[in-house]
Order: structure tokens, then sequence, then C-alpha cells
């Protein structure tokens, strides 16, 4: 799944990323260390994997962040 990224803190290596439709949903330090980054700025389209939301109304948690190659 592909999203942009919207805000990166270095210090805990977490953050949050926009999905197409809009819908911020944050990540943290596992995620954003499982894809190997060093840095995230905001704006970068990035590519995620997500394990499905335990219930209709919570967000999915992101279990991985790279950025976007073409």
């Amino acid at each position: 799944m592909q999203a942009t990224a919207y805000t990166y803190d270095p210090e805990t290596r977490s953050g949050s990323v926009l999905l197409d439709d809009g819908t911020p949903v944050p990540f943290g330090a596992d995620a954003f260390d499982a894809g190997g980054l060093r840095l995230l700025r905001p704006g970068q389209r990035v590519r995620i994997e997500v394990r499905p939301a335990a219930a209709a109304a919570d967000t999915p948690e992101i279990t991985l962040i790279t950025l976007q190659t073409f």
C-alpha cells in the first residue's frame, strides 16, 4: 500500500502517514526500523505494510515503512 509521509520525529523514530484518501495513520519505531530507513521527510511517498485493524473503528497498524521507488 502507498501513502505520503506526514510527520516524523527523529528522536523517537515514529510519526504518521496520510493514506491516499487523507486518513492519517501513525507508525512506531518498530515499523520505521523494519524498513531500514535513516530519515523521513514530510511529503515523501512511502510504501507501507499494515496489519488489519482489530475492530472496524480501529486504524490499521503499520508494520513496515519504506520509501516508494519507481
